[in-house]
């Protein structure tokens, strides 16, 4: 995974001639109207600056989570690395956030990773900048507005197809969300207090204009949130060279390859960014939209 420095940054002579969907200036006469249209063009709020520099610079890769030990996040307290990044010594990437969102709470949550996926225009108000879309499979589609299902499930075996950029360029990404069990927790801790709801699962992104130089690597994406009284606390881990094979996960890397520290640092800030519009605007949209599907 790991490449010459230039080739790290290709994506930005792409960029400079390229205008991606998320970068267009204004929405489509039908996006105008659609009752959500208005989220698009609001001004979106910039991280704090402190939470923004931790991720400056690679964390100690002695304090970051091994995927094994995800279990570890069901505990009370904190682990060693809540915000940072960095290469594991098996040259995977490492990826922790943490942020607080008084006002929110799990079933927010568990309606918003269900809505969301369902029309293009949901995703990208989300976050402007750099969310460009999303679609699902026929079968997808189905299993999210299935009102049998309890909302926090709806995502379990769904695969989201999304176009974003993480701050290297547009990518195509995949991501088959997971329940809990499949993920690889320990069902009987996985409760209150220590846990109030998850998204997670496992996929993979390939830059919109891949060639056969490009470089692609599947990836495991962990979202656990809990209650505390400051409000919900949003806690992400990222393994960058990881998949989960037969419920264990396993490093696809092969000797001496590392995902390159830009890509890793890339997604990082941009989990921050997205987030931490998240903060503000998903009470709001809920507030408006929440526990219903259809708009």
């Amino acid at each position: 995974m790991s490449t010459p420095e230039a080739k790290q940054y290709n994506y930005k002579e792409w960029y400079a001639t390229t205008k991606p969907k998320a970068m267009q200036p204004d929405l489509s006469p039908e996006e105008k109207a659609r009752p959500f249209a208005k989220y698009f063009y609001e001004e979106i709020p910039q991280p704090d600056p402190a939470h923004y520099a931790m991720m400056e610079k690679p964390c100690d890769p002695a304090k970051a989570l091994h995927p094994s030990q995800m279990n570890e996040l069901l505990n009370p307290g904190y682990l060693d690395v809540e915000i940072g990044w960095c290469n594991l010594p098996d040259g995977a990437g490492f990826i922790a956030n943490k942020i607080v969102y008084p006002g929110v709470t799990a079933e927010m949550v568990d309606w918003w990773f269900a809505w969301h996926p369902l029309e293009d225009l949901r995703y990208r108000i989300w976050y402007p900048p750099q969310h460009g879309g999303i679609h699902l499979s026929p079968e997808g589609r189905k299993r999210i507005l299935d009102e049998s299902i309890p909302m926090s499930e709806r995502n379990w075996g769904v695969v989201h197809h999304v176009t974003e950029n993480c701050d290297c360029g547009m990518e195509n990404i995949t991501i088959s969300f997971l329940s809990p069990k499949d993920y690889g927790f320990d069902m009987s801790r996985f409760k209150q207090p220590n846990v109030a709801t998850f998204a997670g699962g496992q996929g993979w992104a390939v830059t919109v204009d891949k060639n056969d130089e490009s470089i692609t690597a599947p990836a495991m994406m962990c979202h656990i949130f809990r209650d505390t009284p400051e409000g919900l606390e949003h806690r992400t881990r990222f393994w960058l060279g990881y998949r989960l094979s037969n419920g264990v996960p396993e490093c696809t890397l092969p000797p001496g390859v590392a995902v390159p520290q830009v890509a890793i640092q890339g997604l990082a800030r941009h989990n921050v960014k997205e987030f931490t519009r998240f903060k503000h605007f998903l009470p709001r949209i809920y507030a408006e939209f929440g526990g219903r599907m259809t708009v």
